[in-house]
């Protein structure tokens, strides 16, 4: 939330409640969909879990879920990130890798260790991603080729009709989707929150400035959220 406070944006943590998505969606001008060291429930892609790493939070997912749906339907700013990327993917008709190691052969060291963190306990950058040309994310991070700090088990297999690729590591795990109908829909596997590179700060910045033009354009009044009372 610092990260996107400190490049002009107005970050708001949303308590998980899926029957106030509609009234979060009056008050906001951008979401952002964070991971959580959780995974998107493999029914939701038609699968059965074949992985015993596969750690879920229905109610979360249920919330984010919802959110993500909500988003798109109103052509709100939407930026994935680590898991928000994989729940993006398979709202818009996607499938998971569920686990890399099982899945995907030579494949990098995807998940941090003491090795990849800094002193702070941050994942640093731990491996270079090719970034496509003509996307959406190559406009926003103006770069190719780039070094991110992903941490993940599982990833994008296949994205839905209406979305594309837009970042691959060397060992052809995707990092990266998009969805180009939209004024800005955006999915990456890496924290740019962390800012550790450029292209991090440039990313957030084009997610803030495309919530400012959504906000310029669909100006609403101020709404006062009805959240539910608390005994």
């Amino acid at each position: 939330m610092a990260s996107l406070a400190g490049l002009g944006g107005a970050p708001i943590a949303l308590p998980h409640h899926p029957d106030l998505v509609e009234t979060y969606l009056d008050i906001c001008d951008g979401i952002v969909v964070t991971g959580g060291a959780f995974d998107v429930p493999p029914q939701m892609f038609n699968e059965h879990i074949r992985s015993d790493l596969i750690r879920l939070k229905p109610e979360r997912t249920e919330f984010e879920n919802a959110l993500v749906k909500g988003a798109l339907a109103r052509d709100i700013p939407l930026l994935g990130i680590c898991g928000g990327e994989q729940l993006l993917a398979v709202v818009t008709g996607g499938t998971l890798v569920q686990h890399i190691p099982d899945e995907v052969a030579a494949a990098l060291q995807h998940s941090s260790s003491k090795d990849t963190e800094n002193a702070a306990g941050r994942k640093r950058a731990s491996h270079d991603v090719l970034v496509h040309e003509g996307t959406l994310l190559s406009r926003c991070v103006e770069a190719i080729n780039i070094h991110v700090n992903s941490s993940h088990h599982q990833a994008v297999k296949s994205v839905g009709i209406g979305c594309r690729v837009n970042a691959v590591a060397a060992d052809g795990v995707i990092e990266g989707i998009e969805c180009p109908g939209y004024r800005f829909c955006l999915g990456v596997q890496w924290h740019p929150e962390y800012l550790q590179q450029e292209a991090d700060r440039r990313l957030l910045n084009a997610f803030v400035e495309a919530s400012a033009q959504y906000k310029d354009q669909n100006y609403h009044s101020p709404v006062a959220p009805k959240f539910p009372a608390t005994l």
